[in-house]
């Protein structure tokens, strides 16, 4: 084997390729034929084929890609870390990627990552599918394959029983020689229109009654072509787009956000991990080492988001000529320290992990649970800081760029709507930039997006505390409160060196 390894890993060209294989997606009342050409989701897929172009460039390869243990290249991310060092390799190529969306593309192919590489580490979890899962780990690693996922059942009856709602939560429908059919529908699959393979599951929060729900208890990954799976996609803000220049993100960095509706769909078993087992599909997140790594690769992404965002708010308040007020530059210190803040969480997650029986290593569980918490906050905190300092300047704007063109009003456009030592042509540019990341419906999903992330607001909160539980830290929290208590009683100090003599002091 040559030492550039094998290299199946697939290529721009190979991945659009790969997205006209015949998936039913639906959106406007149309079920589109080629998700490369539709306006809803060309550019997002462009902008997706973008990072796998980076895999093969000469100029990022290295910092992106290395090869698993059999030889094949792949990205860092892919596949299991053997130490620190390999943490921080992988957690430079999520950024490496991230860096090309901006930070606005967040369930990337090295999201769901997290878990596909823990499928090497520890296959036997999913016995006695554990040949799926090896199987499913060298297929997704060695293509950089792009899985989606769905673990969240809809919105609707959360009071009652799992199996009150089996006419619409997912759940196994009939079992065959060749594998089983399911009917249900399953919320968010981000990206699903332009990814392909959809990971599926109940949440870490789903309860399960024992002899009654085991129908629901499943975990498989599924092709997005497969016949019978309805991708029933929301309103395109790409399409929307008036242009590049109105809306620079929303244009081509639009994740179009679907319920996934199986409809009576095939899975054979070879894709099957987890079979009406309540136990392993309650526990795998935790066991499988997927909550330890997932939290890199979206601190990571928002951590790049947030030096956009820190970009974006210091040259607005340059071009307002308010860049030098000292109340301004403690509101913009303010965002700077949230920024450092997602980049420490990224490093520290990295260094001091903790190991798998293989011998892989994961990032600590407290540590990307903090990392879980402190993401669903930031996008509520900044907003008010620009909606505070900005004042109406982003809402000042012309209505599109046509605006810019129309020589009758051009000149009176110039004049008006310059920044400080800046002309309007480019202030209106940083405008659109800025309501588009953070005014627009895309913004707006964006911030609902981060706040939801990482599940439900409760869960997340709920997981951090159980993982410092049974991790010891809060014993060692109360141990050191006990250690100070332990210094004195009614009668004194119980340790040598202070002084007390038994009195109350008379106070002036």
């Amino acid at each position: 084997m040559n030492q550039a390894g094998v290299n199946e890993m697939m290529t721009a060209e190979e991945y659009l390729g790969s997205l006209v294989d015949g998936r039913s997606v639906y959106i406007y009342g149309e079920k589109v034929d080629d998700v490369t050409r539709h306006p809803a989701f060309r550019n997002s897929a462009y902008s997706m084929s973008r990072l796998y172009a980076a895999l093969h460039d000469s100029a990022t390869q290295d910092v992106m890609t290395d090869l698993d243990p059999e030889g094949y290249r792949t990205h860092r991310y892919f596949m299991p870390s053997r130490s620190a060092a390999d943490l921080l390799k992988a957690r430079d190529a999520i950024a490496c990627w991230s860096r090309l969306t901006y930070g606005f593309m967040g369930r990337t192919p090295d999201y769901k990552a997290g878990f596909t590489a823990t499928l090497k580490s520890d296959p036997h979890l999913y016995a006695p599918f554990h040949d799926n899962a090896i199987s499913w780990y060298r297929k997704t690693a060695r293509k950089v394959s792009f899985l989606t996922h769905v673990l969240v059942n809809p919105p609707v009856g959360r009071a009652r029983n799992i199996s009150d709602m089996r006419d619409i939560y997912l759940h196994v429908e009939k079992e065959t020689d060749g594998g089983i059919i399911v009917r249900g529908a399953k919320m968010v699959a981000t990206s699903a229109a332009i990814a392909n393979a959809t990971f599926v599951a109940q949440n870490s929060a789903t309860h399960y009654q024992s002899g009654r729900e085991e129908d629901f208890a499943l975990c498989f990954i599924l092709p997005m072509n497969a016949p019978n799976l309805k991708i029933m996609c929301r309103r395109s803000y790409e399409a929307s787009a008036l242009s590049p220049f109105d809306n620079p993100l929303s244009s081509r960095f639009d994740e179009n956000d679907s319920v996934l509706i199986f409809d009576g769909v095939f899975v054979p078993w070879e894709n099957v991990l987890i079979y009406r087992d309540i136990e392993r599909a309650k526990s795998f997140y935790s066991a499988s080492g997927f909550l330890n790594r997932y939290p890199l690769q979206s601190g990571t992404r928002l951590a790049v988001k947030m030096d956009f965002v820190c970009g974006l708010l210091a040259k607005m308040l340059e071009s307002n000529g308010t860049d030098s007020f000292r109340g301004v530059r403690t509101r913009l210190a303010d965002i700077v320290a949230l920024r450092n803040l997602m980049w420490s969480l990224t490093e520290s997650l990295c260094h001091d992990p903790e190991p798998r029986k293989d011998g892989s290593v994961v990032p600590r569980l407290e540590a990307a649970a903090t990392v879980r918490y402190f993401g669903t906050q930031m996008m509520s905190q900044l907003k008010p800081v620009f909606n505070t300092i900005l004042g109406g300047s982003p809402i000042m704007q012309v209505s599109s760029w046509l605006d810019m063109k129309n020589p009758e009003i051009s000149p009176l456009i110039d004049c008006y709507f310059q920044g400080t030592d800046q002309e309007a042509g480019e202030r209106l540019k940083l405008i659109k930039l800025l309501w588009d990341a953070l005014g627009s419906e895309f913004g707006g999903r964006h911030e609902l997006y981060e706040h939801n992330y990482a599940g439900n607001n409760e869960q997340v909160r709920l997981d951090m505390l159980r993982h410092c539980e049974s991790s010891g830290v809060l014993t060692q929290c109360r141990s050191l409160v006990d250690q100070c208590m332990s210094d004195y009683s009614l009668e004194g100090w119980t340790q040598p060196g202070w002084q007390f003599d038994g009195k109350c002091q008379d106070r002036v």
